[in-house]
């Protein structure tokens, strides 16, 4: 018996990895802002950036409000919690009027390994004073389905998804209670948590229809370009042929081709050689996986042949993404 083709938007959920590089517990009291954002600063080994990586925020006590990238203000009171799965700057603001100020100007002190406090008030204001906020700064890797994320919501809140994942109430309590109680330990727990509520965040948007995302999840969503999508995904390094590819779409060669095109805006190969390529640079900058495994896996008889691909379709060889320690 052949096997069952999975949802290609189950696969991805599989394969998703977000990761938390550092975690603040900021108070904010009137009036003072934080402004997230350039200028950069290396947050781990790897030289990651803050800038264009995912960045949580939820409200233990009190409330803000956060400034989007693109100027739009939302109120967050306590047990709000709010994902910006592209980062950019952004601010968290005691009032909507508050310029913010950037958060390495605050005083900061460490409470355990990627946490730190931070206090955005005056000096003389009580632990007490206005609002604190736990906020974490994460790599987010979809992979081959990397594209997903810049149809994503500049910003993804956790009130749209309460109604249907009460689950995670309990998991904003929890980290209510942590924040505020500040217990032995509270900071290393309220870092997992935070993971695990920025996960299902994004887990309740894709099983929602992914917002008004149109195009490409289209396609993932459609039963006969899913199946083929997620065939590529599956198994990037096989030698598809799009006849192949319409086979599992049920679907004339030519039908198919032209229903890629219209859904995905390239070709049925071009996709699979982009798709190829972000994997590549994914295992060769972050993993550190030699680039010939690296072309064996994806389905090139040489290395040679890997890198000429590569050059094409990236601007650049596989040994500056290597070099390049941002890369991931």
């Amino acid at each position: 018996m052949a096997e069952p083709l999975s949802d290609p938007m189950s696969e991805l959920l599989m394969g998703m990895r977000l990761d938390g590089i550092r975690y603040r517990r900021i108070q904010i009291a009137p009036p003072r802002g934080v402004r997230f954002g350039p200028p950069e600063k290396d947050l781990s080994e790897d030289g990651g950036r803050e800038e264009g990586r995912a960045q949580f925020h939820f409200v233990a006590r009190g409330e803000v409000f956060l400034q989007s990238p693109s100027g739009e203000l939302l109120r967050l009171g306590p047990g709000d919690a709010a994902l910006l799965p592209r980062g950019g700057i952004h601010a968290l603001l005691s009032d909507p009027g508050q310029p913010g100020q950037d958060l390495d100007d605050f005083a900061a002190r460490t409470l355990c390994a990627q946490v730190e406090a931070v206090r955005a008030c005056d000096a003389e204001c009580c632990p007490m004073t206005g609002a604190v906020v736990f906020s974490g700064c994460m790599s987010f890797d979809l992979g081959g389905m990397q594209p997903l994320v810049a149809l994503m919501p500049e910003v993804m809140s956790v009130a749209t998804l309460i109604d249907r994942t009460p689950e995670i109430l309990p998991m904003l309590e929890a980290m209510e209670r942590e924040a505020c109680a500040e217990r032995a330990g509270f900071a290393a727990i309220l870092a997992r948590l935070a993971d695990v509520v920025a996960a299902s965040i994004l887990r309740g948007w894709v099983e929602n229809g992914c917002g008004e995302a149109s195009g490409w999840v289209q396609a993932l969503r459609d039963p006969r370009l899913g199946r083929a999508l997620a065939a590529l995904h599956r198994d990037p390094g096989r030698d598809w042929t799009v006849a192949e590819l319409a086979g599992l779409a049920g679907a004339s060669r030519s039908v198919f081709a032209e229903r890629f095109l219209a859904a995905t805006g390239t070709t049925p190969l071009r996709y699979l050689a982009g798709l190829r390529m972000r994997l590549a640079t994914r295992w060769i900058g972050r993993d550190r996986l030699p680039i010939d495994i690296v072309a064996d896996r994806l389905g090139y008889a040489s290395q040679a042949a890997f890198s000429r691909a590569f050059k094409r379709v990236t601007g650049q060889s596989p040994g500056a993404v290597r070099s390049t320690p941002s890369a991931a």
